[in-house]
């Protein structure tokens, strides 16, 4: 992995300063510590810093083809890119280094975009191309690699892997977006189609935007997009058979590597599944790693150790302390926007243990989305079957009654979802918003991309539409954000094998049966997994990493929580009413109320304001 930075003027090639690309490179050294590299052309600069995982010794980027013309810096990995290397050599192209970034050079002068559809990885690549003075600009199908962009006041497009590299260039101008604060508080982590920076994008997954000199900014192009409407026919055991060959062939792709490769272990279904189908293709111990917390009702650590025994791996456990919380200035400062999910911090220490040992680890992120392994898609089942069976007018009786099922009587299944994934109620929200900051969010909702997305998904029933909202909107904002970035800053290439696509596109066809049933999420993966793994550890159920940290404001964290309503820098926004931000830190801290998680996400974001402005 790596990252990428770069400059591009659309309308005269203005001459790009090095040294403005040299600022944007530094400040993600922690993504690449292994070298940089700089390349400027008449209005054009390419920057890249490289973490070396494949061709260790070759393969400095920017890259230039032979001849000159087409210049690339990429950060990613394409596991079939020797594949596709072959089939270029035969076409009659020359290589000169035996790394990925190359079969994607000559891929795009054979291919043009066609070639991303060919590209089975992760990756976030710009291509200039002298021929047409272009510049393409494409992230990969899931999301996987980060791409922020935006326009400057002297008419270039800036860009680069992550916020802080756009950041490190002056001309980006720091003023918030009270949309995204929204979204934020809603989620727990800014969505992909939003950024705490006004006027700073982010590359939507599965798009590319190809900047063309002497044109205006285009929208992105979509390439790929995950189709539920479709259904898979067979029998339940002949589709657990191509289902483990997928499993297999994931596997396998993304422990390709000349560094060292471990696997991040949770003991849960996933990271269990990605070691067991690694210690099959392994001659040698597999290296795995958990970092578990000290309090019993927490741990789960020992599970992961009963998976690690039964596969024979190398395994190194270390236990964290479940308040301790010294590494949150530093998180914050590794995801530049605000990040409200509490797991961070796990993942966090998961990684800075793997990292001692290896560069590539494999984790099992994106089953849950994937296979429909979260408990709200069941609650979402239900939510259904209400709406069938009581009519609108009495629903919107009883809400007034039981607003904790609010879910459950909304007006459609997609309104229902919205409420679903939201962590902090909108009822919550507007409660805490000041006049002027609902005021200026101009009627935004957050709740409403999801309505849109479950409203315009290629899909068949409630569970597609759900799973197509949370492939576009919660996976990339935060799982995959998560992992990227703890990842980056420990120095660790994390890959993510049950997000191969092609294990995707087949779990998106499966009847909705297949992925839950009685009661079960996942289904179809649990039985395609029974004999590899114990029923103890497939059907077990996996703790909520919420919990540590809200229950901590009344201990080690109580100092922070109560900087909030003393003189912050959120509060001097305006954006908060100061005595309802009062009276959630009071009522928690009187056990009056559980406001643990919205306490959290408040300290992030007040960490994150006074990083960013």
């Amino acid at each position: 992995m790596s990252a990428i930075a770069g400059l591009f003027h659309l309308e005269t090639p203005k001459p790009v300063a090095p040294g403005r690309l040299r600022q944007m490179i530094d400040a993600q050294t922690h993504r690449g510590p292994d070298g940089e590299g700089l390349w400027t052309a008449p209005g054009v600069g390419l920057g890249h810093r490289r973490l070396s995982v494949i061709d260790v010794q070759g393969g400095a980027q920017p890259m230039a083809s032979e001849d000159g013309l087409l210049t690339i810096s990429h950060d990613g990995a394409i596991y079939n890119y020797q594949e596709i290397r072959a089939e270029l050599i035969r076409l009659g192209h020359k290589f000169r280094t035996a790394g990925d970034a190359e079969a994607i050079l000559n891929g795009y002068r054979q291919w043009g975009t066609a070639v991303l559809s060919r590209l089975n990885g992760v990756f976030a690549f710009a291509i200039h191309d002298a021929r047409d003075r272009s510049l393409l600009l494409a992230r990969d199908r899931l999301g996987v690699k980060p791409l922020h962009y935006t326009a400057l006041a002297d008419g270039s497009i800036a860009f680069a892997s992550e916020l802080k590299g756009l950041l490190a260039n002056p001309a980006v101008r720091r003023e918030p977006d009270l949309r995204a604060v929204e979204d934020y508080l809603a989620f727990g982590h800014v969505p992909d189609d939003a950024c705490l920076i006004a006027g700073v994008r982010k590359l939507p997954g599965g798009t590319y935007l190809k900047l063309v000199r002497g044109k205006p900014l285009p929208s992105p192009m979509t390439w790929w997009d995950l189709d539920f409407s479709k259904r898979a026919k067979g029998r339940a055991a002949d589709l657990i058979e191509e289902l483990r060959f997928h499993l297999r062939n994931a596997v396998a792709a993304r422990m390709v590597s000349d560094v060292p490769v471990g696997a991040l272990l949770s003991g849960g279904a996933a990271s269990s599944t990605v070691v067991a189908l690694m210690a099959e293709r392994s001659a040698d111990a597999v290296q795995t790693c958990t970092v578990g917390f000290d309090e019993a009702a927490l741990d789960e650590a020992r599970h992961a150790q009963a998976v690690a025994a039964r596969f024979a791996t190398d395994h190194r456990s270390r236990i964290a302390a479940a308040d301790d919380f010294s590494a949150v200035d530093a998180m914050a400062g590794a995801f530049d926007e605000p990040f409200g999910d509490p797991s961070a911090l796990l993942t966090w220490r998961a990684c800075q243990l793997a990292r001692e040992t290896v560069t590539v680890a494999l984790a099992g992120n994106g089953a849950d989305e994937a296979f429909a392994g979260h408990r709200r898609y069941q609650r979402l089942q239900t939510g259904e079957r209400i709406r069938r069976l009581l009519p609108a007018g009495l629903r919107q009786t009883l809400s007034a009654y039981w607003p904790k099922a609010d879910w459950a009587l909304a007006p459609d299944g997609a309104e229902g979802y919205a409420r679903l994934a939201s962590v902090i109620p909108e009822e919550v929200r507007r409660g805490l918003f000041s006049d002027a900051f609902q005021r200026g969010l101009q009627g935004h909702r957050a709740e409403d991309r999801y309505v849109r997305a479950m409203q315009e998904a290629p899909a068949r029933e409630a569970l597609d539409r759900a799973q197509y909202a949370d492939m576009k909107i919660r996976l990339p904002g935060d799982i995959l954000t998560r992992i990227d970035r703890v990842g980056m800053a420990a120095g660790l290439e994390v890959r993510e094998p049950l997000l191969d696509h092609r294990l995707v596109e087949f779990a998106a066809a499966l009847p909705v049966s297949m992925r839950i049933r009685g009661g079960e999420g996942k289904w179809l993966m649990k039985q395609a997994m029974r004999g590899h793994l114990p029923d103890d550890i497939l059907y077990r159920p996996e703790k909520d990493f919420a919990a540590p940290v809200s229950a901590r404001f009344r201990g080690p964290l109580a100092a922070q929580a109560e900087a909030l309503v003393a003189k912050s820098t959120l509060l001097e926004t305006g954006w908060l009413r100061p005595d309802a931000l009062e009276k959630i830190v009071r009522d928690d801290k009187a056990r009056l109320a559980d406001n643990g998680r919205l306490i959290w996400q408040l300290v992030m974001l007040e960490k994150a304001l006074n990083g960013l402005f």
